[in-house]
């Protein structure tokens, strides 16, 4: 059954990305001051939605029920240390798509805006949350530790989200509402947008599927492999 929701997660996720792809390219209409540059629209914001939210929000849910004895398993740390992973990826693509954005309009490819800064700090965190898990074998210690760090981590994304509010930034605000409420996207330019934002949201899901089956077989193997290796220490101390 897992195997089945993941190839119709796959497909759904290739169409979704497909029809975004053709709407942001050749039917949405260029921007009155940024041009064609607009069509970032359909691809920066959602990345990070996933980065941000999606992905790191999956680590973070998945560490706290680890961390809470009703809820307790090494499937919820197996959750986290996969949703982390994937976050990784979508916060590199998160700076690498808003360096990109961010050369013509502003004139440089990095500036030490709030936003930038501390979304990078978020994906130093993150790779430090991977090589934490490498430095112990003691996988109830590992599993314990990588969830607290997690949730420590988690203080970052608030100031992510509000930094625009709180600092003068580089950073455009909301993409879609503004602080009263009201939309700042319209008509196709919406349409394309929200679309991006599920079928990126869709390819998570299906990212994390496949990673935690994967990370499920590898740790079966590992399991495997080790009750072997105390068979064969058992039988030489019996022979």
């Amino acid at each position: 059954m897992m195997r089945r929701s993941s190839r119709w997660l796959g497909w759904t996720t290739a169409v979704l990305l497909a029809v975004t792809v053709v709407m942001g390219l050749w039917i949405t209409p260029p921007d009155q001051v940024q041009g064609n540059l607009v069509r970032l629209l359909y691809i920066h914001p959602a990345i990070a939605w996933v980065a941000l939210y999606v992905s790191f929000g999956t680590a973070v849910v998945a560490a706290g029920l680890y961390l809470w004895p009703r809820t307790r398993s090494l499937e919820m740390d197996r959750v986290s240390y996969c949703a982390m992973e994937i976050s990784v990826v979508f916060i590199a693509l998160t700076l690498v798509t808003g360096s990109i954005w961010g050369r013509p309009t502003w004139g440089v490819w990095w500036a030490w805006d709030a936003r930038l800064t501390s979304t990078a700090i978020l994906g130093v965190f993150e790779v430090a949350y991977l090589a934490l898990r490498r430095a112990n074998d003691d996988v109830e210690v590992r599993a314990r530790r990588s969830a607290v760090f997690t949730l420590l981590t988690a203080i970052n994304v608030p100031i992510i989200h509000f930094s625009v509010i709180w600092w003068k930034t580089l950073h455009q605000g909301a993409s879609v509402l503004t602080a009263t409420g009201s939309l700042n996207v319209h008509g196709t330019m919406l349409t394309t947008m929200l679309l991006s934002f599920v079928g990126f949201t869709t390819l998570f899901f299906w990212f994390l599927f496949r990673r935690v089956a994967l990370e499920s077989r590898r740790d079966a193997r590992r399991t495997g492999e080790l009750d072997s290796a105390l068979e064969m220490r058992r039988r030489e101390g019996v022979g």
